[in-house]
């Protein structure tokens, strides 16, 4: 059996009357995430680091910002296709771990939302997806309320 680790980091901006998408859901703010997409930091960690763990590049080379089909789209779709990409060479999930850093809104109460719609997308088990939140107390982007910010590690295993 092949066992291999990857590993995403990602930031957004945050900028007042833009929905909010976080971990396939939109979340109540009064401030959402800005990008090229739908601005999903913690879909474009979990990506990057599937992508990392097979040596598959990262998620701008295979859905580049400059590419207009990509402007505003649901990076549900994202993880599809980053999905079938690492089953085509014959990886599955072991499971992901992952930390979103953010100092309002409160992101815990959308924990379970989240990872029934991610594990959904991804068809794993709720077990092999951990998302936890954390605030930077008030330091830095993030603490100013400026940006978000989210990390993941992922283990793919190939028979």
């Amino acid at each position: 059996m092949k066992i291999r680790t990857g590993f995403g980091y990602d930031v957004h901006k945050l900028e007042a009357g833009k929905d909010f998408w976080l971990g396939g859901i939109k979340v109540p703010h009064t401030h959402g995430a800005v990008g090229h997409s739908d601005a999903d930091v913690l879909i474009h960690v979990i990506c990057d680091a599937l992508l990392g763990a097979a040596n598959m590049r990262d998620i701008g080379y295979h859905f580049s910002d400059q590419d207009p089909k990509f402007k505003g789209i649901d990076s549900k779709i994202l993880l599809k296709e980053v999905m079938e990409l690492l089953r085509g060479t014959g990886f599955e999930i072991g499971n992901i771990d992952s930390t979103i850093c953010l100092q309002q809104p409160k992101v815990n109460p959308h924990i379970p939302a989240m990872k029934e719609c991610l594990c959904q997308v991804m068809e794993i088990e709720l077990d092999d997806l951990s998302i936890k939140a954390t605030t930077t107390e008030k330091l830095g982007f993030v603490g100013k309320e400026e940006g978000v910010a989210a990390y993941a590690t992922v283990l793919i295993t190939k028979s």
